[in-house]
């Protein structure tokens, strides 16, 4: 895909830096971090017809895929279409030898339907990139939260997260109202199944006032306690939906409260460095990156 007009913000970053409460509540933190993110504007007179996150997708896939790479596979929307055009670039030929490490059964299924060579992922894997759909992504910090609205069983969070962090370079393709400072919403918090109740009361405790803790079904809306059919993964650990109604003031203390929760086997929370979010809008894209100020950055 040609870019016919590119204007680069990296020496106006959104967020030159990101102080964070002090205080604990409504997601608050016990610490202040400070971290630059830098911007990359693809205005929309420069991208060629279709949806945004299509644009996204393509985006992502000619500037950041080589040939010869491991390739992480996320799920969702915008990795969906990332995948067919893959599949598409090694069709004609414009990519060669390329491996894709699935995160989903879902995204296995699209890719093996586009024609991309798959492979199994082990913790020692080697993958050179990943892409990803995320729900929403803290403005700043780029701490992303995934798996909120997967409720397939034979999906797997810990999966995903694993290759997301084992990746080289990763990104995420998320539209722009998933980008925001102060995030609410659900976090999915996977729990031993034999302790889930008393897992759910102390994440209950812990965020009082600022979220409601429900266990996830695997059919339907099943109230609080997930009715007679919760939700059971793969690995047989049971999802809490811990919902925020108040705004997170920062996802890397609630990461760091949910791990010391006895119980407590993994989070939809990823905090990856570096990380680049693909924003997609109307008006064009934004890609927004972590790295130093400093920093060398390579296509």
């Amino acid at each position: 895909m040609a870019l016919a007009s590119i204007a680069i913000a990296s020496s106006n970053p959104l967020y030159s830096s990101l102080t964070l409460p002090t205080s604990r509540g409504r997601g608050g933190g016990s610490s202040t971090r400070r971290r630059r993110t830098h911007c990359l504007k693809i205005t929309g007179s420069s991208l060629a017809g279709g949806s945004a996150l299509f644009q996204a997708a393509h985006h992502t896939v000619d500037t950041y895929i080589k040939s010869g790479m491991v390739i992480g596979l996320g799920s969702g929307q915008a990795s969906d279409m990332a995948i067919q055009y893959i599949g598409l670039q090694l069709g004609a030929g414009a990519l060669k030898d390329i491996v894709g490490i699935p995160m989903s059964i879902a995204c296995a299924s699209e890719a093996a339907k586009a024609g991309i060579p798959l492979g199994h992922y082990e913790y020692c894997s080697q993958i050179d990139f990943a892409f990803d759909d995320a729900d929403i992504i803290e403005e700043g910090t780029l701490i992303s939260v995934i798996g909120r609205t997967r409720n397939q069983g034979e999906e797997s969070i810990i999966q995903e997260k694993s290759i997301l962090n084992a990746a080289n370079k990763l990104v995420f393709m998320i539209t722009e109202n998933q980008y925001k400072s102060g995030p609410d919403g659900s976090i999915p918090v996977l729990v031993n199944s034999l302790n889930w109740m008393q897992a759910a009361e102390e994440i209950d405790d812990l965020f009082l006032g600022d979220a409601e803790v429900w266990r996830r079904p695997s059919i339907g809306i099943a109230g609080p306690n997930g009715g007679d059919f919760p939700l059971v993964t793969k690995e047989g650990h049971n999802v809490l939906d811990v919902i925020f109604t108040s705004p997170i003031l920062s996802l890397n203390e609630v990461s760091k409260s949910l791990d010391e929760v006895d119980g407590v086997i993994d989070h939809g929370i990823i905090s990856k460095f570096p990380c680049t979010a693909v924003i997609a809008s109307e008006s064009g894209l934004s890609v927004v990156d972590n790295l130093p100020k400093n920093a060398v950055k390579e296509p």
